[in-house]
C-alpha cells in the first residue's frame, strides 16, 4: 500500500482542478441528453444552446484528460503496483475532490 501513496496523492491534487470539467460534464448532460429523455430537468436559465457549452468543455476536458493521462501513465510504468489495481484507485483518488464537494 506504501506503494501507492504518489500515485494517490498526484491524483487527488489533480483532482483539485479537475472539478471544473467533471462540473462542467455533469452540467452539459444534465442539461442536453439526459434532459431530452426525460430523467433530468432543464436550467430554465441556459438559453445560449449546447454549441456554446460544447465550445468550452471540450478543451477544457480534452486538456485536463490529456494532463491527468501523460501524468499517469508516466506513474503506472515506474510503479511496481499491478495495473489492476493501480488505474482503479486513480481514478477513485482523482474523482475523491469532485464527490467530496458535491456531498457537502
Amino acid at each position: 500500500m506504501r506503494k501507492l501513496l504518489v500515485p494517490v496523492g498526484v491524483n487527488l491534487l489533480l483532482g483539485v482542478p479537475g472539478v471544473v470539467p467533471y462540473f462542467l460534464v455533469r452540467y452539459v448532460l444534465a442539461n442536453g441528453p439526459l434532459a431530452a429523455l426525460g430523467w433530468t430537468t432543464r436550467d430554465p436559465d441556459e438559453n445560449d444552446g449546447m454549441w456554446l457549452w460544447l465550445v468550452v468543455v471540450v478543451p477544457v476536458v480534452g486538456i485536463h484528460g490529456l494532463v491527468r493521462g501523460l501524468v499517469n501513465a508516466r506513474l503506472a510504468r515506474r510503479s511496481p503496483v499491478p495495473k489492476a489495481v493501480f488505474w482503479p484507485v486513480c481514478a477513485a483518488a482523482s474523482l475523491a475532490p469532485f464527490l467530496a464537494i458535491g456531498l457537502f
